[in-house]
């Protein structure tokens, strides 16, 4: 039913209307889903792509963590409550999302500590080889944790990049590791995650992919894309809380001769044998270093628990449609240029648009209650997190954009300064 209103609605010369656009909300399979999310009043979040948002779960979850097991039980909880095994029990989950084998995927770290680990151990496998090779404009972690890696190493390796559209053609007998993120932070523009892989392998080359963007959004396929290695972080759409812990996944096929430039004790065979040298666990085990942040672990699996409930056909085809109408009710607005693919294919779950007045205009909708965020120079970001975005919260928010736009509200002083976290 919502496609049929939208594909009528794009050939329409009127705009729809806001009393269509609820009923586009009460014919939408996962509208059930808003209401497990914490909503602040007078708000139109639309920033799930930077943080989700807090599932009603999780302080309940994490309360109990602290008060029953770690109050109660103390450090008889890494057995008893299963601490120690719980970062391989929410990388099991979270391998559901990212269509990858159990035992493939571990909780630990940070995005960019994780994606320095798996780097330097791609390059490994790929001796004689010198290029990591990206994309223009990826996200700057990936950059500087690919150029300090090279200058730690000095042995001559060099960060390439190329404009998206040129990957395939760079792909040479250099190229040691395609890095790249699967949907680019600014624009929301989504690579051919099979066609890149495929394309790589041909030339010898490993890929290591950023699912940041898109675990969560976008159906993914690691296992049958054969993809080797890949991070992504759970803060945005699996809504696991400011600075949840990240993920890593290694193929199969890539962990027997995993060699990791972090040696932690948790990656040892046997942890608690306490050997003075270091032997590597099987399986993706290695790819541990030190104690898992079990409050953290806790919180992230409350959101990502909540994903595994919602087919993921049903979220990829609700945010289509939800990109689809912020698009064309932007169409008529002077001054934006938007740099979201208007192809559904080549996109992820937000749009993006430029405007060379974008942060004064985000700050001026922010203090309206639209929340989205803005990045460097000029972009501004809006992210649908189909579990709790509404079709009704895209039209308000054009709505006071528009409002904005007539009454040149950006122009106010206050919204001109630049805050901190942009």
């Amino acid at each position: 039913m919502v496609a049929r209103w939208l594909a009528s609605y794009c050939r329409r010369t009127t705009e729809l209307t806001r009393e269509e656009a609820e009923a586009l909300d009460r014919a939408d399979e996962l509208a059930a889903f808003r209401g497990r999310f914490v909503h602040p009043d007078g708000v139109i979040y639309l920033d799930g792509n930077s943080l989700g948002l807090l599932p009603k779960a999780t302080p309940a979850r994490v309360a109990q963590v602290i008060e029953q097991e770690w109050g109660q039980s103390l450090i008889r909880s890494w057995t008893d409550h299963g601490w120690i095994d719980l970062q391989f029990r929410v990388g099991d989950k979270i391998a559901q999302l990212i269509g990858a084998a159990p035992g493939t995927t571990v909780v630990a770290d940070s995005t960019s500590v994780n994606l320095f680990k798996l780097l330097a151990a791609a390059l490994d496998q790929r001796p004689g080889r010198m290029v990591i090779l990206t994309e223009e404009g990826n996200f700057p972690t990936d950059l500087y944790i690919a150029q300090g890696l090279a200058a730690l190493l000095q042995r001559g390796h060099e960060l390439r990049a190329v404009p998206a559209a040129r990957l395939a053609q760079a792909l040479d007998s250099q190229v040691a590791v395609l890095m790249l993120t699967h949907v680019n932070y600014r624009s929301g523009a989504m690579h051919n995650m099979p066609s890149l892989t495929r394309a790589a392998h041909a030339a010898g080359a490993l890929v290591l992919w950023d699912l940041s963007h898109s675990v969560g959004v976008v159906p993914l396929r690691l296992a049958a894309d054969e993809a080797d290695m890949a991070v992504g972080c759970g803060y945005k759409y699996l809504n696991g809380g400011p600075g949840a812990p990240a993920f890593l996944y290694v193929g199969q096929h890539m962990q027997t001769d995993l060699r990791l430039p972090l040696t932690g004790w948790l990656g040892h065979a046997e942890p608690f044998a306490f050997e003075s040298s270091y032997r590597p666990a099987t399986g993706i085990a290695r790819a541990v270093v030190g104690t898992p942040p079990i409050l953290s672990l806790a919180a992230l699996e409350v959101g990502i628990d909540i994903g595994l409930e919602a087919p993921i056909h049903a979220i990829r085809t609700k945010s289509l449609k939800l990109a689809d109408l912020f698009m064309a009710l932007m169409k008529q607005e002077a001054g934006f240029t938007a740099l979201t693919p208007t192809e559904p294919a080549l996109r992820g779950s937000q749009v993006s648009f430029a405007h060379p007045e974008g942060y004064a205009i985000m700050q001026s909708l922010i203090g309206r209650g639209v929340i989205g965020d803005f990045r460097a120079p000029d972009v501004l970001r809006f992210g649908l997190a189909p579990l709790h975005v509404r079709f009704v919260d895209v039209w308000d928010a054009v709505t006071v954009l528009r409002d904005v736009m007539r009454g040149e509200a950006w122009r106010d002083p206050g919204f001109q300064q630049r805050r901190k976290v942009t």
